[in-house]
């Protein structure tokens, strides 16, 4: 039976959020975990991952490798990116 009450997952960031938060980041955070609860968390620390991350600012998220959503469920030892969306031109 697991009575753990938290999860750590890797976040790693890239492009414009690389340059302002680092490469990246190992996280704990309370369960459920989703995306959206684990960018409240890193918004919730203020200075650069509340400018970045903040509410409102577009970003996107891949977990394991694939686009995820708000309300993705994360697991024990995810790795999740954050990335400015692409454009074309």
């Amino acid at each position: 039976m697991n009575t753990t009450s938290s999860l750590t997952v890797q976040v790693r960031y890239f492009a414009s959020l690389r340059e302002a938060l680092g490469s990246g980041e190992t996280v704990s955070l309370p369960l459920p975990a989703t995306v959206s609860s684990l960018r409240a968390l890193l918004v919730a620390r203020g200075g650069a991952h509340a400018q970045v991350l903040a509410p409102g600012r577009a970003v996107r998220c891949a977990v394991a490798q694939q686009m995820a959503g708000a309300e993705t469920a994360l697991q024990e030892g995810a790795e999740v990116a954050f990335f400015p969306p692409v454009t074309g031109g």
